[in-house]
């Protein structure tokens, strides 16, 4: 007896929850816990006395423990559960698939361990097929992700340009700020900071009777209230500025400041210093000696799952930099654009998530067909901007999907186009090509002419035909469960216990959430961003929508953590790289993963997979 009852206490070591409970917790399920191999026999001779938790050692069973249906169950997997949380008592129905060893803990053992926060939340989740965390409420950092409208919660102080500078100067002690707003037609037109008021003012000896825009510095930087913190961390550090005015997006209507005395109080850690170096590189020289230190920054600072929740952000906006100070020094040595262009980035760098293994997505988008002359310019430009960034870590696309390829460098007339005949033939192969172009976002160069391309494209990409085609493309990849609830593991990979958390997780909710983003006309890139933006009424509620963004964060999570502590590029998590919860908290993830799936496939296809 005491030999099975330290089988027990092993096994429980490694289960989660229990494996998190004390010792003495432990004892009160070890008491009276019976280890039985479970076979049809055995069950029909448990008719009488089948009340309990039960653990699956090993085995595969098909359960009815609750009024749910029937599960497959496998090793790991509990049953008998829900009879406890509803204080109700169910019948258990058990088939056996495969006879296994099955552990059976009394009633009152388990109900004495479900006052314990841990173990109910556990349970609980387990039962909602949900992650046992809220991954975007738990994170350190995801303040970060917050829109500015939720962070700055302090009106602007303003001023109109022809208030004099001693006025000003008034206003800023009475409020106790160190900047101004100066604005006109409640639009943004300038700023004054306390230092303008020294070097401009006292400094040049200007009568203070002056009117205020003589020394204001006119259309400042600014940032709509939609972006985050992250967003406007990110773009102070570039520009060197530490007053940060936030609009309304139409209007341009001063809503707030960011400062940097704000970011000193929100800032957890030093996430940024990288991009602010990046920005100041001079030469293509110094930015790939400063870029190549990213993962070795990576890997000294992301030590807090938090960390790794903005790891992707973080290297996307270095990405941007880079682009940008690449296309500024090839227009420092050949001259100005000849005409408008947009430098528009796909996939990862678009949605702000990229990993170490994250290779180029880019394309030039033209105002108008270019002239010979023009051609040669763009083409030049786009193939020393690609090198470049190849240069600084950022590898070629092996898909040549590239600014750098002639075929990516577009006027918006034939961009346009080009989005008919993907909506006009939405096969299985142009699925799998064009997908990646649907998650877009403008990283240098003209804002409004890549705005135009969305504007023109939405109505196009709403049409049923190509959302079901999306559907089917998005459910015709497996997340990895057996029939059993078990793994599947990637066949060939060098770990015989890899999945493609990439493949199988992230890129499944990145379509899903592309779809409805599509379908609702919501234009933001991110999928984070997208899941929030989605209204019930798309056909994917609410709480659906904050699972799905949950378990986006939790498997990034984990391909982050891979990747930084096993030094590779890859995203073939091992199993046994996982925690016992974790493993629990996957399990969970693959399968609301795959209701979302048939959710969506019922939704935009009519249940045709």
């Amino acid at each position: 007896m005491a030999e099975i009852a330290q089988q027990v206490r092993d096994f429980l070591s490694v289960s989660a929850p229990f494996d998190m409970l004390s010792p003495t917790e432990i004892e009160h399920l070890v008491k009276g816990a019976e280890l039985m191999y479970l076979t049809e026999e055995c069950v029909s001779e448990l008719t009488h006395n089948i009340s309990g938790l039960y653990l699956i050692q090993s085995g595969q069973f098909s359960v009815v423990d609750s009024n749910k249906g029937s599960r497959h169950l496998s090793e790991g997997d509990y049953f008998g559960y829900p009879a406890f949380l509803d204080r109700t008592d169910y019948s258990i129905d058990i088939k056996v698939d495969n006879p296994g060893l099955v552990y059976r803990f009394s009633g009152d053992a388990f109900t004495f361990l479900l006052e314990k926060t841990s173990v109910s939340h556990f349970f609980n989740a387990l039962q909602s097929n949900s992650l046992q965390h809220q991954m975007l409420e738990d994170s350190n950092s995801m303040w970060l992700y917050r829109p500015l409208r939720e962070v700055v919660s302090k009106a602007p102080v303003s001023i109109s340009k022809d208030t004099t500078i001693q006025d000003a100067a008034i206003k800023m002690t009475e409020y106790r700020v160190s900047s101004l707003l100066i604005t006109e037609d409640e639009k943004l037109v300038g700023i004054v900071t306390d230092r303008d008021l020294r070097s401009r003012v006292v400094a040049e000896a200007l009568p203070y009777t002056d009117a205020v825009f003589s020394v204001m510095t006119n259309t400042p930087a600014s940032i709509s209230e939609n972006k985050t913190m992250f967003d406007a961390m990110a773009l102070m550090s570039e520009k060197n500025i530490h007053h940060l005015p936030v609009v309304k997006l139409n209007t341009q209507l001063p809503t707030g400041m960011v400062t940097a005395s704000d970011i000193v109080r929100l800032q957890r850690s030093n996430v940024l210093f990288i991009i602010g170096e990046l920005a100041k590189a001079e030469s293509l020289y110094s930015l790939a000696r400063l870029s190549w230190q990213l993962p070795h920054y990576f890997s000294a600072h992301a030590k807090r799952v938090g960390d790794f929740d903005i790891a992707g952000k973080i290297l996307s906006q270095a990405t941007d930099t880079m682009t940008r100070k690449l296309i500024g020094f090839f227009q420092e040595a050949h001259g100005k654009a000849p005409m408008l262009f947009a430098w528009l980035v796909y996939g990862s760098q678009a949605r702000e998530d990229q990993t170490m293994g994250s290779d180029q997505d880019n394309a030039l988008l033209l105002a108008s067909d270019p002239t010979p002359e023009q051609a040669d310019y763009f083409k030049a430009m786009s193939e020393y901007v690609c090198q470049g960034l190849a240069k600084c870590g950022i590898k070629l696309c092996d898909g040549n999907i590239m600014a750098s390829n002639p075929e990516l460098r577009l006027s918006l007339e034939k961009a346009v186009e080009e989005a008919k005949r993907w909506v006009n033939a939405p096969t299985g192969d142009a699925i799998m090509h064009f997908n990646i172009f649907l998650d877009a976002r403008c990283a240098a160069g003209d804002v409004s002419l890549f705005k135009q391309l969305q504007s023109r494209r939405a109505p196009l990409l709403k049409q049923s035909m190509f959302l079901a085609a999306l559907a089917r493309h998005t459910n015709s990849i497996a997340v990895p469960l057996s029939v059993f609830q078990k793994f599947v593991f990637e066949k060939g990979a060098k770990q015989k216990d890899a999945i493609d958390i990439k493949v199988r997780a992230v890129a499944l909710i990145n379509n899903i959430a592309r779809v409805y983003a599509l379908a609702s006309g919501i234009s933001e890139p991110g999928t984070l961003a997208r899941l929030k933006s989605i209204d019930a009424g798309s056909g994917l509620s609410q709480k659906d929508a904050k699972n799905l963004a949950d378990i986006w964060v939790f498997m990034n999570r984990l391909r982050w953590r891979h990747q930084l502590s096993q030094n590779v590029t890859d995203n073939l998590v091992s199993i046994s790289e996982l925690s016992s919860i974790e493993k629990h908290q996957l399990k969970a993830a693959f399968k609301a993963i795959d209701r979302a799936k048939q959710a969506m496939v019922l939704r935009f296809s009519g249940g045709v997979g």
